[in-house]
C-alpha cells in the first residue's frame, strides 16, 4: 500500500544510442542502450507510475516524451524539473483502465528510444493496514493506513475503530502520497496498556458511519524468553544538570533540597508498550520524574536511555532518600537512593546548602569589620 518499489528492464534499440539531436546511432564499446526504469510498477487503475529513461544523455531539444495505450494523453519527458521524488516522471493510470499488459514506449523526436510494458493490476477494494512492528504489545503505539482506491469513492472523512485502541481515531488524507491520491493515515495511534493477548478488529468507517474496511491485529505480551520480558536495566541514576547525562551516577550523589536532579534509566531490551509511561517515584521529589525516551542518544549505538527532571521537596529534611523505577508491566522495580542535604536561599534566590550560606554570612561579616577597623583608623590620622 505505501511501499514504493521499482523495476528496472533493458531494452536495446538497434544497436544503438540516441545523440542530442534525437537521432540513433551505433553503440560504442561497453555502452549500455537507453532503458526505462518504472517506479510503483504493477499499477492498479487510479494509481500513478513513474518513469524515468536511464543510460541516455539528456540535452535540451531531444523531445522526449512516454507513451502507451494506457494513458489518457502522453507524458512529456523534456523538463528535467518534472523528475522530481526520485520516482521519475509521474505517469497517472485512468481510473477506467482495465486489468492488462501496455505498451511503453520512449521517444526522442518521433523515435522510439526504449521500450517496455506497463501491467495493470485489477482494481482492489478499500483495505487497512496497521503498522507498528511484530510483536505487537499492550501499551504501544502503531500505524494506520487506509487505502480507499476504489472507483466512485469520493469522501474524505473516516475514522478508525478498534477495542483494542484508547479511543477511535480521526484518519487525515495523505496529500503528499505520490501515486495513490485516495491513501489516508494516523501517526503513534496508542494501544491500551491493559490489553490481553488476543486477535482484535480494526475497521474504518466513513462520515455516514458505514464499514469501509476490516482488518485483524494481532496482541501478544512478552513471555519468559522474549529478550523484552524483564529486559537489561541499569538505574536509576542521577546527574545535575541538563545535558550531562553521560555524568549519571548510580551512588553517591547529593543535592540541596529545592533544586533539580534529573534521573537516568538503561535498558537494552525495554518494553514496546511502556515507552511513553516510564517514571521514576521518591518520597524526595514533588512530582513523579517523568523518563523520555533519548533519541538521539539511542542512534549513537548505545542501549536505549530514558532520562527525566525532579524537583526535590524544598524545606525537606536532610537524608538519604530512595528512588524507584518499575518496569515491564511491573515484572522489573529497581530502586536507588541520592543523599539530600539542606538549603537556603541567596540574594539571587537560588538554593544554596546550609554550610555555604554560613560561611557567606561569616566572611560578610569579617570584611564588614574590617572596613570598620580602616575607617576609624583614617579618621584618627593627622591631616598633612
Amino acid at each position: 500500500m505505501r511501499a514504493s518499489w521499482q523495476r528496472v528492464v533493458t531494452v536495446g534499440v538497434c544497436g544503438g544510442v540516441l545523440t542530442c539531436a534525437g537521432l540513433v546511432q551505433p553503440a560504442a564499446a561497453g555502452e549500455d542502450p537507453p532503458r526505462i526504469s518504472q517506479a510503483y510498477a504493477d499499477p492498479h487503475p487510479g494509481e500513478a507510475i513513474g518513469i524515468d529513461l536511464l543510460n541516455y544523455d539528456w540535452k535540451p531539444g531531444a523531445h522526449l516524451v512516454a507513451e502507451s495505450p494506457v494513458f489518457a494523453a502522453p507524458i512529456p519527458m523534456d523538463n528535467q524539473a518534472g523528475n522530481t521524488g526520485g520516482f521519475g516522471f509521474k505517469a497517472p493510470i485512468p481510473a477506467s483502465a482495465r486489468p492488462g499488459s501496455y505498451p511503453l514506449v520512449v521517444k526522442a523526436r518521433g523515435k522510439v528510444v526504449a521500450r517496455d510494458t506497463i501491467d495493470v493490476k485489477p482494481m482492489k477494494g478499500p483495505s487497512i493496514e496497521v503498522d507498528g512492528g511484530n510483536p505487537r504489545r499492550p501499551g504501544m503505539t502503531v500505524n494506520v493506513f487506509f487505502d480507499d482506491l476504489f472507483p466512485g469513492e469520493r469522501g474524505y472523512s473516516f475514522t478508525a475503530h478498534s477495542t483494542a485502541f484508547t479511543s477511535p481515531v480521526r484518519l487525515a488524507h495523505d496529500k503528499k502520497s505520490w501515486n495513490n491520491t485516495r491513501t489516508f493515515n494516523a501517526f503513534d495511534v496508542p494501544l491500551r496498556y491493559t490489553l490481553h493477548d488476543g486477535t482484535y478488529a480494526v475497521w474504518v468507517t466513513d462520515a455516514g458511519g458505514k464499514r469501509k474496511a476490516e482488518a485483524r491485529l494481532e496482541i501478544r505480551s512478552a513471555r519468559p524468553g522474549d529478550d523484552d520480558y524483564v529486559g537489561q536495566a541499569k538505574g536509576p541514576a542521577f546527574f545535575g544538570k541538563q545535558g550531562y547525562l553521560y555524568d549519571a551516577r548510580a551512588k553517591g550523589f547529593t543535592i540541596a533540597a529545592g533544586r533539580t536532579v534529573y534521573v537516568r534509566w538503561e535498558d537494552a531490551h525495554p518494553d514496546l508498550g511502556e515507552q511513553d509511561r516510564m517514571a521514576a517515584t521518591s518520597p524526595a521529589f514533588q512530582t513523579p520524574a517523568k523518563l523520555t525516551f533519548d533519541v538521539p542518544k539511542g542512534h549513537e549505538g548505545d542501549d536505549p536511555v530514558f532520562w527525566g527532571p525532579a524537583r526535590i521537596k524544598p524545606g525537606l529534611k536532610p537524608g538519604r532518600y530512595p528512588v524507584t523505577v518499575v518496569s515491564h508491566h511491573g515484572r522489573v522495580t529497581q530502586t536507588g537512593y541520592l543523599t539530600v542535604t539542606g538549603s537556603a536561599r541567596d540574594d539571587g534566590g537560588h538554593k544554596l546548602p546550609t554550610a555555604a550560606w554560613a560561611g557567606a554570612a561569616c566572611g560578610a561579616f569579617v570584611l564588614s569589620a574590617a572596613a570598620v577597623l580602616v575607617a576609624r583608623r583614617r579618621r584618627r590620622a593627622p591631616l598633612s
